[in-house]
C-alpha cells in the first residue's frame, strides 16, 4: 500500500441564448468547471479515469479499494464501490461496454465492475506471489494488459467478440525480455500505441520502454537524456505523451516522433496544486490529475483532491 512510499479551465464554453419580446438575445457563458475537486478525507487515491464522452470521473483508493465517482462539471460525487480492508486498487480504466477495470495492486489480480451500479462482474487472480504489485492497465480491442511493479511480466486478459469477458482462469502471463526485463525498475503506467505496441514507464530508472505484446520483447524510447524518474501515470493523445511523475510533482509533456521510438520534452507542468500526483486523464484541452500525496502518512483526516491543469 502507499505505492512504496520510501522509495483546467476546460474550454468547453457554451452559450445559451435567451430571447424576449422587444429585447435582444443575450449570451450566457457556461460556468467554468472547478479547478479543484475534493475527495473524501483519508481516501488515499491512486487511479483516475474519465468516462468516454462524458464528464464522469472515477477514482480508486490504494488504501481499501473503494471507488469514488463524481462529475467534473459540478465537482460533486460519492463512493460507488465501498472499500474493503486488504482490497487496495491502483490503476483503473473504463471500456467501451461500460465496465470499470481495476488493477488490484497487492492482491495480485484484477476486477471488473459495472460502472453504473458498482456490481462486480468478474475477477482474475494473476498471481499469489508475495510482493507482487499489479499496478496499471490499458484496454485494447482484443485484450487488457496489466503491469506488475515487482515482476518483469505483463498480465494479459483476452477479450472475446464485442468485448466479451473471458472465464476467470483465461489469462496469460507474458514474460518480458530486453530492457523491460531489468530487475527492480518498478513498472508503472502503460498506454497502447497505434501500431499495437505498448509503452510502459519504468519509475525508478526514469525510462520509457516499448513492449511487443506478442513476444514480450522491448526497447528503450530515446528521450535525449531526459529522465522521467518517478514516472507513475501515462496519458497519450496522438503524439503527445503526458508523464505524471509522482514524488517530483512534475508532469512532463513529451512530443513523440512519427514512429513512437523517441521523444522530446516540450515543457514541464509544475505548481503548488500538484501534490505528488499519481495519474490522470484528458477532457478537452484539460488534464485532470489526482494527488496521491505519497509523501505523507495517510490518516482519516488527510485531504486529497483532483486538480485540473491546461494540457
Amino acid at each position: 500500500m502507499r505505492k512504496l512510499l520510501a522509495l483546467l479551465a476546460v474550454p468547453l464554453v457554451a452559450a445559451a441564448t435567451l430571447a424576449t419580446v422587444g429585447s435582444p438575445a443575450t449570451a450566457h457563458p457556461a460556468k467554468p468547471f472547478p479547478a479543484r475537486i475534493a475527495l473524501p478525507d483519508g481516501f488515499t487515491p491512486e487511479g483516475l479515469t474519465i468516462g468516454h464522452g462524458t464528464t464522469t470521473v472515477y477514482v480508486g483508493s490504494i488504501l481499501d479499494g473503494a471507488v469514488w465517482r463524481g462529475d467534473l462539471r459540478t465537482g460533486r460525487g460519492s463512493v460507488l464501490i465501498p472499500g474493503v480492508p486488504g482490497k487496495d486498487k491502483a490503476g483503473l480504466k473504463l471500456d467501451q461496454q461500460g465496465r470499470l477495470w481495476t488493477a488490484d495492486f497487492s492482491g495480485g489480480g484484477a476486477s471488473v465492475y459495472d460502472a453504473e451500479t458498482g456490481a462486480e462482474l468478474a475477477h482474475y487472480q494473476f498471481t499469489d506471489e508475495p510482493g507482487s504489485f499489479v499496478n496499471d492497465l490499458v484496454i485494447t480491442k482484443r485484450a487488457v494488459y496489466f503491469t506488475d511493479s515487482a515482476r518483469q511480466v505483463l498480465y494479459v486478459v483476452p477479450l472475446g467478440p464485442g468485448g466479451r469477458l473471458p472465464a476467470a482462469g483465461n489469462f496469460r502471463v507474458l514474460p518480458l525480455t530486453g530492457p523491460a526485463a531489468t530487475p527492480d525498475v518498478y513498472h508503472n503506467g502503460i498506454v497502447a500505441l497505434p501500431d499495437g505496441d505498448l509503452l510502459v514507464a519504468q519509475m525508478l530508472p526514469g525510462r520509457l520502454v516499448r513492449i511487443d505484446p506478442r513476444t514480450g520483447g522491448s526497447r528503450l524510447v530515446d528521450l535525449g537524456g531526459y529522465s522521467v524518474e518517478r514516472a507513475d501515470g501515462l496519458v497519450l493523445r496522438g503524439h503527445t505523451l503526458y508523464v505524471i511523475r509522482n514524488l517530483t510533482s512534475v508532469i512532463a509533456v513529451v512530443r513523440l516522433n512519427a514512429g513512437y521510438t523517441a521523444g522530446v520534452v516540450q515543457r514541464e507542468i509544475t505548481g503548488p496544486q500538484l501534490r505528488v500526483p499519481a495519474t490522470g486523464d484528458l477532457l478537452g484541452s484539460s488534464l485532470y490529475v489526482v494527488n496521491g500525496r505519497f509523501d505523507v502518512e495517510s490518516t482519516p483526516d488527510t485531504d486529497y483532491d483532483i486538480v485540473r491543469v491546461p494540457a
